[in-house]
């Protein structure tokens, strides 16, 4: 496992999604004839999924208050940088858990596979456990899609995208967690830098053929022909380029988005209904539990895979 290239990903990842927003607020002061009198609102359905797969500027953590309300909220403090508003949030909070949960698992099984692999000759246990997996998911699955000459290059940044969305799915199943993947913009983040490694692979290995995965131009044609497909077929490959990170954004945000909904749905009915419907809706949120689960790892792995494949394409790619 290429230990430096994971660090610089997680580093990249962790900056790259950081939000900073200006924070401004209007102040007017206007008398007041009579003081206003207290609003009460009854809990809907929004007010109970939506502060869980949001973000926000503090961090959920286990606390007893009363049978309705098992859990208090730490505000993160406020950072200002040159008058921009750096202040971390929920999501950012748990990117940076799942960061160091990924470094803590990858090095550790790395320790442990050096450590027996000196006494006994052979890892053993769960670092033996974890070398068939990244050994399957590097001769089976990544290798044969990256090609040769090269391709093996790509393997350490396949296999961090897996193991750190797969850390990232993961902790949004903990109580008190939340899924760093069902924000958009770290998705999107994750795309876009898949989208700057595909783009590079292919620099490297194409070298000026790289404009051919650009600009369409076919070399066993009339020029006639050559021209009309060039200004067709052009604007089809640069839009081909970037639905690739969009399609990466969308799918695996989609995902994780629409799980958390369903089981938060299934649990708020309890509080809108009564416990009388907790016998149909707390099995059906447990049997989505599970899905969440499956789906954690499939979407890494489909995530992952692609971006796998879309460097090989580049790799391999020629009019």
């Amino acid at each position: 496992m290429n230990v430096r290239s994971m660090m610089s990903l997680l580093s990249f990842v962790l900056l790259a999604a950081m939000p900073a927003a200006a924070s401004a607020s209007a102040r007017a002061q206007e008398p007041a004839a009579e003081p206003a009198a207290e609003v009460t609102k009854q809990l809907g359905p929004a007010d109970i999924i939506m502060p869980h797969i949001t973000d926000s500027r503090g961090v959920e953590y286990p606390c007893f208050k009363s049978l309705s309300e098992w859990a208090c909220e730490a505000e993160f403090p406020t950072w200002h940088i040159a008058g921009k508003d750096i202040t971390i949030t929920k999501h950012v909070f748990f990117l940076m858990v799942a960061a160091l949960l990924t470094l803590a698992l990858l090095l550790g099984v790395a320790s442990s596979h050096r450590r027996h692999s000196a006494q006994i000759g052979r890892p053993k246990g769960f670092g033996a456990g974890m070398e068939a997996v990244i050994l399957y998911l590097r001769n089976e699955i990544y290798m044969p899609v990256l090609g040769g000459h090269g391709g093996e290059k790509y393997v350490p940044f396949c296999l961090t995208l897996f193991f750190f969305i797969m850390m990232c799915n993961l902790i949004g199943l903990v109580p008190w967690g939340s899924t760093p993947t069902g924000n958009i913009a770290v998705t999107a983040t994750l795309a876009v830098i898949t989208f700057v490694v595909v783009e590079v692979a292919g620099m490297r290995a194409l070298g000026a053929g790289y404009l051919g995965t650009i600009i369409y131009w076919p070399h066993d044609m009339s020029l006639p022909m050559k021209l009309g497909l060039t200004i067709i077929l052009t604007p089809v490959e640069l839009v081909g380029k970037f639905t690739k990170p969009f399609a990466l954004t969308i799918r695996l945000f989609a995902n994780m988005m629409a799980g958390h909904v369903i089981v938060l749905a299934l649990i708020g009915l309890i509080f809108m209904f009564g416990f009388g419907v907790a016998l149909g809706s707390i099995p059906m949120a447990l049997f989505i539990m599970g899905l969440e689960i499956m789906v954690a790892f499939i979407q890494a792995f489909i995530f992952s895979l692609l971006a796998a494949v879309f460097i090989g394409q580049i790799r391999s790619a020629h009019h």
